[in-house]
């Protein structure tokens, strides 16, 4: 008998990361403001600051996700959820960017630690019928925490007359809650048990999966870290409420679109949904980059809200379903970690390009490189059911 996709695992693993979102998502739309009005620093070491902590987590992930395979799931989990809230510790207390530099590095080497074993460990437990819902279902967990976020941020500027460091600090709970959650975990995983056997090298990973992780990655690299986007709200004129309450919409938007994105990939095809995905990216940056009227910087916001429900936990089930047992840790932390470094990519050359203009140059180059991407995946996906 097949059995359910909405496992103990999965629930808890998404309790887990809703509390961590909700921890990094009220931290997160007061960054910009922190680094450049509170401590100024320029907006090259705002993005320089977001790509080094996603290649940090890249390195991590490589490591984590392959060790995983070995070693079983649950300590990568617990021992990364811990760092991370150890990094928001270091970030809110800071008082140049350096030390927010090392926070958010701290941070996002804990999100490595834990997020392909948690992925991998996600697999484990439920069908690989099911794998699009089930990474869906989690993603609306962490989106339903990327709202709860900015909610408490906002009325915690309410309450402490804007006081962007104080309300900061409150990120520290929910991020307690996630790492106390973590321990109630059941660990799937099976060690095979110990062989005197040749060692012998691992693996390769099926040139299906290479050749969609590399795909993938190129596409990556139009994909400007979001902090820089929060800027943009902030130099068009918007408050800092009105900038988490923008970033709240954006989250709402994914909360409502990711499961209903999961499910369709199931039934139709990754390729398909991570198009459509592009397609909202490349509309919402464009806007973004022309824009100077506060509504049309709200809707294009909001659209923004569909790329990472159609992409983050599609891509995830993409690889996942051309994954084996045996290696699925490994290609979920080579993929993830692939990801990341092209993070690093962009937000190097968005934050040098940025300027103070009526036009942000680097959202429209972003826009166009998603269009290219949109209609390759498209046109693949297209051959594929031709031949």
């Amino acid at each position: 008998m097949m059995k359910s996709w909405l496992t103990r695992n999965l629930f808890l693993l998404t309790l887990v990361s809703l509390a961590q979102d909700a921890a990094s998502e009220l931290l997160y739309p007061l960054l910009p403001i922190l680094l450049t009005g509170v401590i100024g620093a320029a907006p090259l070491a705002l993005g320089l600051i977001e790509g080094c902590a996603e290649a940090a987590a890249g390195f991590t992930k490589l490591i984590s996700g392959r060790s995983s395979d070995r070693l079983g799931r649950k300590p990568f989990v617990i021992s990364g959820y811990s760092l991370a809230g150890i990094g928001k510790a270091l970030v809110v207390v800071a008082t140049s960017w350096p030390l927010v530099f090392l926070g958010r590095v701290t941070d996002r080497i804990g999100k490595g630690l834990r997020s392909a074993p948690r992925d991998a460990l996600i697999s484990d437990s439920v069908d690989k019928a099911h794998l699009g819902r089930a990474f869906g279902f989690h993603r609306t967990g962490d989106n339903i925490g990327a709202v709860i976020g900015p909610g408490i941020a906002l009325m915690g500027l309410a309450m402490l007359d804007g006081d962007v460091r104080a309300v900061a600090r409150w990120a520290l709970i929910p991020a307690i809650i996630s790492g106390l959650l973590t321990l109630l975990i059941k660990d799937n995983f099976v060690r095979a048990p110990k062989v005197k056997v040749e060692k012998k090298p691992h693996p390769q990973l099926p040139t299906t999966l290479k050749r969609a992780i590399a795909i993938l990655v190129l596409i990556q690299l139009t994909n400007i870290p979001d902090v820089l986007l929060l800027l943009r709200l902030h130099d068009i004129g918007f408050s800092t409420q009105g900038v988490v309450l923008s970033y709240m919409l954006f989250s709402g938007v994914t909360v409502l679109a990711a499961f209903p994105g999961g499910y369709i990939a199931d039934k139709l095809s990754p390729r398909i949904v991570y198009a459509v995905g592009l397609v909202a990216f490349a509309i919402a940056y464009a806007t973004l980059g022309l824009t100077q009227n506060h509504t049309f910087a709200l809707i294009a916001l909001a659209l923004y809200g569909l790329f990472p429900a159609l992409t983050d936990g599609v891509g995830k089930a993409w690889i996942a379903g051309l994954s084996e047992s045996n290696h699925r840790g490994r290609a979920q932390g080579v993929y993830q970690a692939s990801m990341n470094f092209a993070v690093l990519g962009a937000g190097i050359w968005g934050g040098a390009m940025w300027s103070k203009g009526d036009i942000q140059w680097p959202l429209i180059f972003a826009a166009v490189g998603a269009i290219i991407g949109a209609i390759f995946l498209a046109t693949s996906h297209l051959r594929r059911v031709q031949s």
